[in-house]
């Protein structure tokens, strides 16, 4: 399902900061120049180099990542810290899946999860050069619109089993 309203409603009035919407985030790099073309090339993102040792990466939305270099000082991130790449079908993701495999040396490519039903959504996880991690997953409707639609499922008491 293609978005074409990349603003959703939100009442923040009693909040502190009140942001109008999240803008960006951040991941590291070893080297930006291997890090625009496994972005590029294989996730399929716009890359823009705003900075000696940082760019801007975007897919379709009006948020964006900052992406910086940072050598050795790099700590490797967890598959529990990932970003969600959504395709246009199961056959899809299948079809990247493979894709991934063929190409992981080209990219360096780290680690390939494997191909799985989860959370509501078919996706395999890999893991890139710079040790970020990618979910590429197709969800039949919008999981962004569907998870905040269904609103609270669990109070915050729930998650420590009281």
């Amino acid at each position: 399902m293609r978005i074409t309203q990349a603003l959703a409603p939100h009442d923040n009035s009693r909040s502190v900061v009140r942001p109008e919407y999240l803008s960006h985030g951040t991941v590291p790099s070893y080297e930006l120049a291997a890090t625009r073309r496994f972005y590029e090339e294989f996730l399929g993102l716009e890359c823009v180099r705003h900075g000696r040792s940082s760019m801007a990466v975007r897919c379709g939305m009006r948020f964006h990542v900052v992406c910086l270099e940072v050598g050795e000082l790099l700590r490797p991130a967890s598959v529990d810290n990932h970003w969600g790449l959504d395709v246009d079908s199961a056959e899809r993701v299948d079809e990247v899946w493979r894709a991934a495999h063929e190409l992981r040396h080209r990219y360096g490519i780290r680690t390939i999860g494997e191909l799985t039903t989860q959370h509501g959504v078919y996706s395999f996880y890999l893991e890139d050069l710079d040790h970020n991690w990618w979910e590429v997953q197709y969800y039949d409707g919008t999981q962004h619109d569907d998870m905040f639609d269904f609103g609270d499922r669990f109070s915050g008491s729930d998650l420590h089993g009281t």
